[in-house]
């Protein structure tokens, strides 16, 4: 019997990876390909579209060779994408009429501001669950009709096309030119600012609000469904499924049912809440968004908390701090000590995301003294992950009303064992690592393998799920409140710091 497959594209904000699943969820093959970061201003963050879209071109059948596979064996492929991330392009050409404006780009902050004063600005986040911020599309496609001359006019008329990454590649890969789907998975569409999340439809209100053109933007449809079927790249294979990579590993680790929680340990952290099938509003600092929408099913919502430092604050310490050569080596250097000798680092190098949302924050170290060695500083960087973590927690379960009773861990960050384990002591709640890391391109799989018949249903991915480490608390209830206090009052120190007639 041949054998079939799922095929995983992971477009992420530094590359776009294929990976090749089977039956039981394990990884037959990858293959990866970066593309180039454009800085051409201070704050400014582009990806050009065409060079991603060529790199899709070449890793696909390098999969496929490396399993030894052909596009026949392939019963359906999953998209997850970088969130937010911004492209327009001409219906007739199929050309980009720019770069892509990266989710980290800053360049609509005067933007931003200047609606956030409108008179109906609170409409925002009462419709889209989100706050106005540069974070979002809406700002980027609006910015841009606004930049580029007559741009405005031929959306209106139907003659450019707004998506994110995913519907740049769907388009592509379905014929573009010749015929190409235009659809967003309701995942991506709730990350716009336009999407009504009630309703999971564009909202009219706050496309005027926004003055983007209805014309212009894709159909919402299900994270999992056929949308098409390839004629490009991989001809005759079925596209299944489109999420954002942080509900694609929300996916990928079966967190189906409401209170199950996932967190993604990479540069920064994401921390997903299954919270059911009707949205809870966070009146704690996080983000209300849709977590996936299963054919004609009733969509699952999530709270989102996102910690904009975790791994990016060991690449400090390794590359700016020079304590240490790899990024490993933190864990060994932690180890030389026993506890953080009261040392704190609250890493604002840009200010604070989830819960707090301070971007006048800047990054501080308290608690220094003669004792402190590089060993406690070590543990003070892995240890402000974890505290970072118990703040979007202890909202987390604020908001939704919900008790953490585990927490699902992924990422890079997830191979220290000593951060992990801290991260049980200050949640006091096992944290589990599964056996596939790559969760968000297997949430990519499972859903377009379900939209298919691949797999049947959701307990089948369930049994899927496999462990491969475990961690339980153990730190004393009082020490752990204690520092938790320590690390609140540190926090605090870290405000209004950026004053905008300083240089920053």
């Amino acid at each position: 019997m041949v054998e079939r497959y799922v095929m995983s594209i992971d477009q992420g904000t530094t590359s776009t990876r294929c990976i090749l699943f089977d039956h039981s969820g394990r990884l037959v093959a990858v293959a990866q390909r970066e593309h180039r970061q454009h800085f051409p201003r201070p704050g400014w963050v582009e990806h050009d579209p065409v060079e991603i879209w060529r790199n899709l071109e070449r890793i696909a059948p390098e999969a496929l060779a490396q399993a030894g596979a052909t596009p026949a064996q392939v019963a359906a492929v999953g998209i997850a994408n970088q969130r937010e991330t911004t492209v327009l392009w001409d219906r007739l050409t199929g050309a980009p009429v720019g770069r892509a404006v990266v989710w980290q780009d800053t360049r609509t902050d005067a933007l931003v501001e200047e609606l956030s004063r409108a008179p109906n600005a609170a409409l925002v986040t009462e419709r889209s669950g989100l706050p106005l911020a540069t974070y979002f599309s809406a700002p980027r496609i609006r910015w841009t009709l606004d930049h580029v001359p007559g741009l405005r006019e031929r959306a209106e008329r139907g003659e450019v096309l707004f998506g994110t990454m995913e519907s740049w590649l769907i388009w592509n890969l379905s014929g573009g030119v010749d015929g190409g789907v235009h659809v967003t998975d309701v995942t991506n569409a709730s990350r716009t600012l336009l999407m009504d999340l009630k309703t999971l439809s564009w909202d009219e209100d706050l496309l005027a609000f926004f003055g983007v053109p209805r014309a212009m933007l894709p159909e919402i449809r299900s994270s999992t469904e056929s949308y098409a079927t390839a004629r490009r790249v991989f001809p005759g294979v079925r596209i299944g499924a489109a999420l954002g990579d942080q509900q694609a590993a929300l996916f990928g680790q079966t967190c189906f049912s409401p209170g199950e929680t996932k967190c993604t340990y990479g540069t920064g952290a994401f921390l997903l809440m299954n919270t059911g099938t009707t949205p809870v509003r966070s009146a704690n600092g996080l983000l209300t968004t849709v977590g996936y929408k299963i054919g004609d099913e009733p969509a699952v919502y999530a709270l989102e908390g996102s910690i904009a430092v975790t791994g990016a604050l060991v690449q400090w310490f390794r590359d700016r701090l020079g304590l240490i050569s790899t990024a490993p080596e933190i864990e060994t250097l932690a180890r030389t000590v026993e506890d953080n000798g009261g040392c704190y680092i609250v890493p604002a190098f840009s200010g604070l995301f989830a819960p707090h949302w301070r971007s006048e924050a800047r990054g501080i170290i308290v608690g220094l003294t003669s004792y402190i060695t590089k060993g406690h500083l070590a543990r003070a960087v892995l240890e402000a992950t974890g505290w970072q973590t118990r703040e979007v927690v202890d909202a987390m379960n604020r908001d939704s009303g919900l008790s953490l009773r585990e927490l699902k861990a992924d990422g890079g960050m997830t191979a220290d064992n000593l951060l992990m384990q801290f991260v049980a002591d200050v949640l006091n709640v096992p944290v589990e690592r599964p056996m596939v890391v790559e969760t968000v391109s297997l949430g990519a799989a499972y859903a377009a393998g379900l939209a298919v018949g691949y797999w049947p249903d959701l307990r089948g991915l369930r049994r899927n799920w496999h462990r491969a480490a475990r961690w339980v608390p153990s730190m004393d209830p009082r020490r752990r409140e204690s520092e938790y206090d320590n690390w609140r009052r540190a926090v605090e120190r870290t405000f209004d710091w950026a004053k905008p007639n300083k240089q920053d």
